[in-house]
């Protein structure tokens, strides 16, 4: 049986007062340890687009900022396997800034068109593990 989004945000939700940048993280660290990075990607992405249609606001999501944030969680997953949520952004709490991206997007950059409808590499510094992405 494979992991669904809503599953995940079901899941997150249950014990949040309200769904903010920490329930992000930790739905995509969900998402990064059942299904792999790739999955995580596609999976995370469409759920989130679907969400933002279902919701009217079609425009909040954006494609460079949903795969760069899996991309990023999910290279604290394989340095830190740990299975509990807490532990890990306890060893990991720059996940928990929301402006982490800034370090490697300009912000020119982020609000671009192409970043919005697609994935565009980090122009301020690369990813910090070998191959930048």
């Amino acid at each position: 049986m494979s992991t669904t989004f809503d599953e995940l945000f079901a899941e997150v939700t249950r014990s949040a007062p309200r769904f903010g940048h920490r329930q992000h993280v930790h739905l995509t660290w969900l998402a990064v340890h059942r299904c792999g990075r790739s999955a995580a990607i596609d999976l995370v992405s469409q759920g989130i687009r679907r969400t933002a249609r279902y919701a009217g606001a079609p425009q909040k999501y954006h494609a460079t900022i949903s795969r760069a944030w899996v991309e990023l969680i999910a290279h604290h997953v394989a340095e830190d396997a740990t299975d509990d949520f807490d532990a890990f952004v306890g060893q990991n709490t720059p996940l928990l800034d929301k402006r982490l991206l800034s370090r490697f997007y300009r912000s020119a950059t982020l609000a671009g068109t192409s970043a919005r409808t697609g994935w565009v590499e980090p122009d301020r510094a690369p990813f910090p593990w070998p191959g930048g992405s």
